[in-house]
Order: C-alpha cells, then structure tokens, then sequence
C-alpha cells in the first residue's frame, strides 16, 4: 500500500513546524558502557536519564503505551547489534533481544515498558561483563562452561565436566578454580539457580518442572541449594519478582 501522499503531507506539517529528527533514540554510542560491560556506568545513566527509553521520540502510533513499546523494540535492535560487533554471539544477541520485546508486547502500562528496557541493559550488560572475562579463559575452560551452560538438566558432576573437556577430572577442578576464581561445583549451582530465577520471574513452569529440568535430584534439594545461592525459597522469590502483571 502506497502512502506517498500521507509521506508528503507529514513532511510538510514537519517543515511547517520548523520539526527536527531526533537521532538520539538509538545511536549506537549511546550504548557503549552497556557493550563494556560496565555495570556501574549503566546503572549511573538510567538513573540519571541518560540511557533512558525515549518513548516520545518519534511517533509510530498514536497509542502512546504501543508507542513506547515500539521504541522499546529499536532499542533492543541496537543493543543487540552493537553487542555484537563488541563480541557477543549473533544467535545469542538476538536471542536475548527477541526475549525482552516478547515480554514488551506483554507490559500493559508505559511505566512498565520503562521498567523492563532498564532490566534489559542490565541483562546485556552483565553478559557482555562475562563475555569480557570469558576473553581471558583457556580454550578447555571455556569449552568446560559451555557445555554446562547447554546442558544445564544434564549430568554436571566433574567427572562428566572433564570428559566433556577432554581433561583430567582432579586437573579440570583446580583449573577451572584457578581461571574463575570460583569452585566447578559452584559455578554449576550458580548456573542453574541463575536459570531458575528467570524461570521464577518470567514464567508459570511449576516449581516441580524447573527443578527436573535443570538436573536437581529432588524438588528438595532444589529449594536447598536456591536459598543456599539466592538466601530465599523458589516460592518467596516469585512472590517477590514475578513480573505477570507488569
């Protein structure tokens, strides 16, 4: 459908108004210290305004909650591609921004929108801090992590882990403690409670689900080792964090 004479007419009140664009909205370097990595910077800028969504920015509909939102989406897109050319993964870049616009299309005020484009910089910012560190990780190390991170309801004993990465059992643990600074057995609670909590926050799987599917045991050791990593229960967490409503 052709709207070239509707193209014209804006143009015109445009320049009738003396209107100027805007680039602000998703300029590439306004998005440096979440592609840094910068944890401190980012939470900085949202707070100050700096890095904050600018819903009125330009005008794709009239609905202003559908506005904001559609600028949530052209934020995403440049996070994800600036990300990118700093070393994030493209299928894990787009992953992640595909995730957040889901839940934008779901948020039922603009308040809301805001709220999840600051979760969002902060959710990229962490994981381009840990690509970041990742850089200076060996190759087994390395390999060691992804296959924990892709295998998360699997069998991540430190047997399975140094078969998975071609390396010693007793070696794999007192490399991976020398290169991350944290025990291997940790590191896989840490993963799996870190799932968990999104599951928690942005999902109804039952407590049960999460549990099998992330490899515990028992729904028991489950709650253990959430409240052991996070210092509350699965169920107190969701209360606290489920974002349904938002």
């Amino acid at each position: 459908m052709k709207i070239r004479n509707e193209l014209n007419a804006e143009l015109f009140r445009q320049k009738m108004d003396n209107f100027k664009r805007s680039e602000h909205s998703v300029k590439p370097v306004e998005f440096t210290s979440i592609c840094n990595g910068d944890m401190d910077a980012v939470k900085l800028q949202l707070s100050e305004g700096e890095l904050a969504l600018i819903a009125d920015d330009r005008l794709m509909s009239k609905n202003k909650l559908k506005n904001a939102v559609y600028h949530f989406v052209l934020c995403a897109s440049a996070i994800a591609s600036t990300c990118m050319d700093m070393g994030m993964g493209q299928t894990e870049a787009y992953t992640l921004s595909d995730l957040y616009v889901l839940k934008a299309d779901t948020c039922r005020t603009i308040d809301g929108v805001c709220r999840l484009y600051e979760d969002m910089c902060l959710d990229f910012t962490e994981r381009m801090q840990e690509i970041r560190k990742e850089a200076v990780i060996s190759l087994h190390i390395r390999k060691c992590i992804d296959y924990i991170y892709e295998n998360l309801g699997a069998d991540l004993s430190v047997k399975a882990l140094a078969k998975a990465a071609e390396l010693n059992p007793a070696y794999l643990s007192r490399l991976f403690r020398q290169e991350t600074g944290i025990p291997l057995k940790r590191f896989v609670k840490e993963a799996r409670v870190d799932t968990a909590q999104n599951l928690l926050r942005y999902s109804n799987l039952s407590y049960l689900v999460i549990s099998t599917s992330l490899g515990f045991s028992t729904q028991s050791v489950f709650i253990a080792v959430f409240k052991e990593i996070t210092g509350m229960t699965p169920k107190v967490y969701r209360e606290k964090y489920y974002t349904k409503n938002r």
